[in-house]
């Protein structure tokens, strides 16, 4: 299975990480570090030497209670950092869900839009589908990063979020795009309790139903620190292992922060399915 990108088409037989790249003041886990450019720069470059399969550039907060930013505001954090990342061989991924940036960075050469909102917003699909070529991750959310947390309900989460997946894939075909160029990521943490997100993981594997590649992303979510007791900054092992977890149900991009202890954990995951196999 492939992922067609802006300039790659990325073979997704081996499951790939995708490192985070917050240039925010107010990210969940690391906001503040990298609000200088050549912080983020320099950032982009360690997790390129870390093993980082693709970078995600993110120029607004979606934590929990987050505001949104101005337009400009998001494009004067993110095509500094988008236009060094491009010169480091890795596809690279912006996380927006306004048109403007999105157009924005296209033109700049971006590989990958990475939508919470699943090119909902008005001109985000017709942007999309305008390009030759870019790829897109399609995010499941209830509600808005203002909002989302605030007692979510649902009856089945799985197929609840699954036919919202599907709506959003179909809509995309009926605009000619294509699916290699679509990935699906359900959302951990996005519009969901503990148990949500648990649940999701515990059937992840009947959204492969759905027919494209899966994009999960569970690093220092607040879910693991309910599991473990441990603060945002002390989520590592259990963000490598939910990585794993994910993984092992059909993920075939995991969105992570720490990337070099996730790359090893693939790495030894692998060499163990080999001698399994």
């Amino acid at each position: 299975m492939f992922w067609q990108t802006t300039r790659f088409r990325i073979d997704l037989t081996r499951p790939q990480v995708m490192g985070i790249v917050n240039v925010t003041p107010d990210s969940f886990s690391d906001g503040g570090r990298l609000t200088e450019s050549s912080a983020a720069i320099r950032h982009c470059e360690q997790l390129v030497a870390e093993g980082a399969d693709m970078l995600d550039i993110g120029g607004e907060s979606t934590r929990p209670g987050s505001m949104p930013v101005s337009v400009d505001e998001e494009l004067a954090r993110v095509l500094p950092v988008l236009d060094a990342a491009l010169t480091l061989g890795r596809p690279v991924s912006i996380d927006t869900n306004k048109p403007e940036v999105m157009r924005a960075v296209l033109a700049r050469g971006a590989d990958i839009i990475n939508d919470i909102n699943a090119l909902q917003a008005p001109g985000a699909l017709d942007v999309v589908a305008g390009h030759a070529s870019c790829g897109v991750c399609l995010m499941h959310m209830r509600g808005d990063p203002a909002t989302m947390q605030q007692r979510p309900h649902y009856d089945d989460v799985l197929r609840e979020v699954g036919g919202f997946l599907d709506e959003r894939l179909r809509a995309c075909r009926a605009r000619g795009v294509v699916d290699e160029r679509i990935v699906l990521d359900p959302g951990i943490g996005f519009g969901k309790s503990v148990e949500h997100n648990l649940d999701l993981l515990r059937r992840q594997r009947e959204l492969l139903a759905l027919g494209r590649p899966l994009l999960l992303g569970w690093s220092r979510k607040s879910t693991l620190g309910t599991i473990t007791g441990r603060d945002v900054s002390q989520r590592l092992v259990a963000s490598v292992a939910a990585a794993l977890a994910a993984v092992q149900s059909g993920a075939r991009i995991v969105r992570v922060h720490d990337v070099a202890a996730t790359v090893d954990a693939l790495k030894v995951w692998a060499a163990a399915d080999l001698a399994r196999g």
